[in-house]
């Protein structure tokens, strides 16, 4: 992605009025006119056959309840789909009219909208836009403008996998932790996510390791090749509105302390040229905007703090804004969280999950540019793949899909998910070379209760559950799983459409306490993590299948660290 420089041309718009003649003036002229209304239109990212462009209008005259802002191109760029306006083209001729919820603008307002297009030969910027038949003077990124002081010095263009042809940053924290325990060594070496689960760990917490710290030891892993840093930006005011284990330090309503007292100061320290170099991919706010579908009135398993959080908007607001900050920077990847299989599989959530993440795509001067991809299975453990039934299978004259384990859903693990949410979003309008990120720290399944073919044809359910590697009680089951174990080692490029497999979740690090425990984290107990808990309706009220004597969110927890290492699939050496 590349932003273009921003310039207002001094050129003077006529503009034809019932009582007369008017001059737009140069700003600064305070003998002159206003100008009526200016346009900044940026390609945002574009490749050999097509790009991305984000246009803000600004209207200076009387306020608008409608609008649409037209232009013509001089080449063949063809629109093919748009968000936050009506795009249309009749030949050259583009018109982008507001939607229902983006049409007043009052005076001194601007609205931001884009689009994604073809071309071929040269992709020049429009020379003349209109707003509502007036001609706008046009911010059009000239060679003029001076930089913006806040923006990295560019670095060249965004490579389509950062994963590709690159070691991964090994967190030297973790990698102690894991080497203490026996037979720890074994997988020390590998490449976890970095947290930044609260404002204090930018800085590090308790004498550890700071976002610079781990910046300046990535370039020192880096030597002379490429090199993956993974980040987790997880710290949304009201975070994790239907569960308590990982509620931050934020309350509800906190969203500009997320703005400038979080963001801001991460993307600083990011577009520091000194990590210019490093290929740095962000986990956007995991659990957050699925919460928005799935835990919200009038759904059965709605809870109140999702509904607040929906209401005051502030997920989409804070998750819009990561994305525009971040995505600034040239050598971030931005991967939003996608939930998993066994959350928003289903028909009614699959869509409206995609939807949401396209509006907090388009959120707070975000555009669907700012993501680079998504990424699914998130600290959870749904299998990569189930291979000993598909939901097409009919077993004892009924659907797999019928299985209680199944309970309806599309989909039966994470690999089919993914690929089929990343078609989906390509749909909505997100870049088709849009990558998805699978986390496989946990969904292994090996050891001596994996199963070594389908179960028995007696019913569909003996014939899926006998089967299935995932040996939770429910899929809606989440913290310290019982029987649980390591995955597939990071890899890049491992399927079609998937940019790598990943332990964003370093293995060994407690989804919260089983029993309360005060802490000056802001952390909850949670009862799905409680080994006694029968459940809830979010997980169809069976047992929580959580282990006994976990510590809080984020600790080090050496019965699962030894429990995931015994069942790992592909087994260790």
């Amino acid at each position: 992605m590349s932003r273009t420089r921003t310039a207002l041309l001094a050129a003077m718009a006529l503009v034809a009025g019932a009582t007369g003649t008017a001059f737009a003036a140069i700003p600064g002229d305070v003998g002159a006119a206003a100008v009526p209304c200016t346009v900044d239109y940026k390609v945002q990212n574009q490749w050999s056959t097509g790009f991305t462009a984000s246009v803000t209008v600004t209207n200076n005259g009387a306020a608008k309840s409608s609008w649409a802002v037209k232009w013509s191109y001089a080449g063949n760029q063809k629109v093919t789909s748009g968000w936050n306006a009506k795009v249309t083209q009749s030949g050259a001729d583009v018109t982008a009219a507001n939607e229902s919820y983006n049409g007043t603008l009052a005076t001194g307002g601007s609205a931001t909208f884009g689009f994604q297009g073809s071309y071929s030969g040269t992709n020049a910027i429009p020379a003349t836009f209109t707003l509502d038949g007036v001609t706008c003077n046009v911010d059009s990124g000239g060679p003029t403008d001076p930089p913006d002081p806040t923006d990295p010095p560019p670095t060249g263009n965004r490579v389509d996998n950062p994963y590709s042809g690159a070691k991964v940053y090994v967190n030297p924290e973790w990698s102690a932790k894991a080497a203490a325990e026996p037979g720890g060594s074994r997988i020390a070496n590998q490449p976890t996510g970095v947290w930044l689960d609260r404002t204090a760990a930018i800085n590090g917490v308790n004498g550890g390791m700071g976002l610079r710290d781990h910046l300046d030891e990535a370039l020192r892993q880096k030597g002379s090749g490429e090199l993956v840093v993974q980040l987790v930006i997880y710290n949304l005011p009201g975070r994790d509105c239907a569960a308590l284990a990982s509620n931050g330090e934020l309350g509800p309503t906190e969203i500009d302390k997320y703005k400038t007292q979080y963001i801001d100061p991460i993307k600083a320290i990011l577009a520091d040229p000194k990590y210019a170099s490093l290929r740095i991919v962000t986990t956007v706010e995991i659990d957050s905007l699925p919460n928005l579908v799935t835990n919200v009135s009038p759904r059965p398993t709605a809870t109140p703090n999702c509904d607040v959080m929906k209401a005051n908007g502030n997920y989409v607001k804070g998750v819009g804004y990561a994305l525009n900050k971040l995505g600034d920077v040239p050598n971030v990847y931005n991967y939003v969280d996608a939930g998993h299989h066994g959350w928003l599989g289903w028909d009614d959530n699959f869509g409206a999950s995609a939807e949401m993440f396209k509006q907090a795509a388009t959120a707070e001067g975000a555009t669907v540019a700012d993501v680079h991809g998504f990424i699914a299975n998130t600290a959870n453990y749904s299998a990569l793949k189930e291979d000993h039934f598909s939901v097409d299978q009919t077993v004892a004259g009924k659907s797999v899909r019928e299985s209680k384990w199944v309970s309806w859903n599309r989909y039966v693990d994470e690999l089919s998910y993914a690929q089929a949410l990343r078609q989906k979003l390509v749909s909505l309008g997100f870049d088709s070379k849009i990558g998805m990120l699978i986390d496989t720290s946990r969904n292994g399944w090996g050891g001596t209760a994996r199963p070594t073919g389908p179960g028995a044809t007696t019913s569909v359910d003996t014939y899926v559950d006998g089967g299935r590697y995932d040996r939770r009680f429910n899929t809606g089951n989440w913290c310290n799983q019982k029987g649980a174990g390591l995955g597939e080692r990071p890899k890049a490029s491992p399927e079609p459409g998937i940019d790598a497999y990943v332990w964003m979740k370093p293995p060994g690090e407690s989804d919260g306490a089983s029993k309360a425990i005060d802490n000056d984290e802001g952390k909850g107990f949670d009862r799905m993590c409680d080994p006694t808990y029968t459940g809830n309706p979010r997980n169809d009220n069976n047992m929580s299948g959580a282990l006994p004597d976990a510590p809080i969110s984020g600790h080090w927890f050496s019965a699962q660290f030894q429990e995931l290492m015994k069942n790992a699939y592909p087994p260790l050496s």
